[in-house]
């Protein structure tokens, strides 16, 4: 008997994440056709059969609480497949304690904002934001010295899942790699190819600091301005994590008196960044408006991890994107 299975996700989401091929994988698995719902049509209607009936869940962005009530709704449910990165805002301790099989595509999310933050490294490394905004204001080409590629330090604050995606795309390039992260060992490091270092090192010997550190009470505004005054001339951070790790009123401070660094920040403390902030002003920071993770056909890879994860799910075999409750704690 194939399962019964449930897109639960806003309908913008499922045309881009859940394609035709993706949809196609499922039809010798599943039942066909597989419902469409988002948490808007649920809260109409709580007592929906598709939902009932539901033994597994394809999500992504929109995916409701799984609270008590969600759950008493949705008597058969055993797996979710999370089209998307943290799932911490849907689960609860009423999922745990049901036992459900949670899996999410934070991996596939990964690969697209290591690909993001290799290209900025690079450029960075280049001084292409500096020679670019040096033509626009004196419209002549001058070049100005930088490090370059070969033999520069790029320093990565936390090494997570996107972390070791970058680490793997940077060891093609002669570069020193140093890292901070207090869970890391060093043998763990040896194996990445990366130093440790402390996170005040980090900032004085890289050329680009690359923040990849989760967003947890334990790292709201770890990275101060004192880290920021202790960067190299001409030295760049990147941001593509989350904002909050920082404290932006002392970034924004340096900055200001330190026109030879550079910020490039896809994401801010409040998204997006309020009209009076000084971020739009600095010609030191480069803003993006959160376009690291995925974005148009980028979608599909999320998908198609869904895809497989469930493959892996009917076979029995370890889920690569299984999310534990023990996890939750490092998680952002």
């Amino acid at each position: 008997m194939k399962i019964k299975a449930l897109f639960l996700l806003e309908e913008e989401y499922w045309h881009q994440v859940y394609g035709p091929e993706e949809r196609k994988r499922l039809e010798g698995w599943t039942a066909i056709p597989i419902p469409l719902r988002t948490a808007r049509m649920l809260a109409d209607d709580p007592a929906d059969p598709a939902l009932a009936e539901a033994e597994v869940i394809f999500s992504g962005w929109g995916m409701p609480r799984c609270d008590e009530a969600f759950l008493a709704a949705a008597p058969n449910l055993k797996a979710i497949f999370y089209a998307a990165g943290s799932v911490r805002h849907f689960v609860t301790d009423a999922l745990w304690r049901r036992e459900i099989v949670v899996s999410s595509t934070n991996a596939a999310l990964a690969v697209t904002v290591a690909e993001f933050t290799l290209g900025q490294v690079l450029l960075s490394l280049k001084s292409l934001w500096r020679h670019t905004a040096e033509a626009r204001a004196t419209r002549r080409m001058i070049r100005r010295p930088f490090s370059g590629i070969y033999g520069s330090v790029v320093g990565v604050i936390g090494v997570g899942a996107v972390a070791r995606r970058l680490i793997g795309l940077l060891r093609h390039f002669q570069l020193r790699l140093v890292a901070y992260d207090p869970f890391l060992s060093v043998e763990a490091a040896r194996e990445l190819g990366v130093e440790l270092v402390s996170l005040e090192e980090l900032f004085e010997v890289a050329d680009v600091a690359s923040l990849h550190a989760p967003w947890l009470p334990e790292t709201e505004g770890m990275i101060r301005g004192h880290h920021f005054s202790r960067m190299k001339a001409g030295a760049t951070f990147i941001n593509t994590a989350r904002g909050p790790v920082v404290n932006e009123d002392e970034m924004i401070e340096v900055l200001a008196r330190r026109p030879d660094l550079y910020a490039l920040l896809d994401v801010t403390a409040h998204e997006p960044a309020p009209p009076e902030s000084p971020l739009y002003s600095l010609p030191n920071v480069l803003l993006t408006p959160h376009i690291a993770g995925t974005l148009g056909n980028e979608c599909r890879r999320l998908g198609a991890m869904a895809v497989e994860e469930f493959g892996r799910y009917l076979r029995r075999e370890p889920l690569q994107g299984r999310v534990r409750e023990e996890m939750m704690s490092l998680i952002s």
